[in-house]
């Protein structure tokens, strides 16, 4: 083991690319009519933003708490266990995630942002609502390889972060997300 410094990111990854964009074509091909819900669930945060009104934060995070939890078990508990070892934990965490996103979402409304800020939160909510599911194809994948929000990890972390920013969200939330975008873009530099 004198040689530990030689290996790489690459050496640890259980996958190819293709296995990777084939569990989403899999699980896009199994649950395909849900992919409406879950975007007009992601329309709807969006919505709240253009519209603050009281409680609309707490639909919001209600909404997202909802997507978490099933990112979490449908995707890493399901479908990305089977080819990388830490899927389960990366489902661990989706689910406290999903918890936090509850608690806020049972909570007193919070204060949104205004002006610049505002507008960079709905530009990552579009990034994960819109943009994401457009890269499959700009990556020369099929449509049925897509990422989608509320079924897929990094749209759906991308989209949480411009809510977090737009509602001023306390600092633990914003640890998973974050820690998730991390993740991603190690696995997806090597793939």
């Amino acid at each position: 083991m004198s040689e530990w410094w030689t290996y790489s990111l690459s050496d640890f990854l259980m996958f190819s690319a293709r296995s990777y964009y084939r569990q989403f074509e899999l699980m896009n091909r199994e649950l395909w009519p849900l992919h409406l819900l879950v975007l007009a669930a992601g329309l709807l945060v969006l919505a709240c933003t253009f519209k603050p009104r009281p409680g609309a934060s707490r639909l919001a995070f209600a909404l997202l708490a909802l997507a978490w939890a099933w990112v979490g078990w449908a995707y890493h508990a399901e479908r990305y266990a089977d080819i990388n070892t830490g899927a389960p934990w990366f489902a661990m965490g989706f689910a406290v995630e999903a918890a936090l996103l509850g608690w806020m979402a049972l909570r007193p409304p919070v204060e949104s942002r205004a002006g610049v800020r505002a507008r960079l939160a709905q530009l990552m909510l579009v990034a994960g609502l819109a943009a994401w599911p457009l890269l499959a194809q700009l990556d020369g994948r099929s449509w049925m390889q897509a990422e989608v929000f509320g079924m897929a990890p990094d749209p759906t972390a991308v989209a949480t972060l411009g809510a977090l920013l737009f509602w001023r969200a306390p600092w633990p939330l914003w640890i998973m997300p974050l820690a998730w975008c991390a993740i991603s873009a190690a696995t997806l530099s090597q793939l």
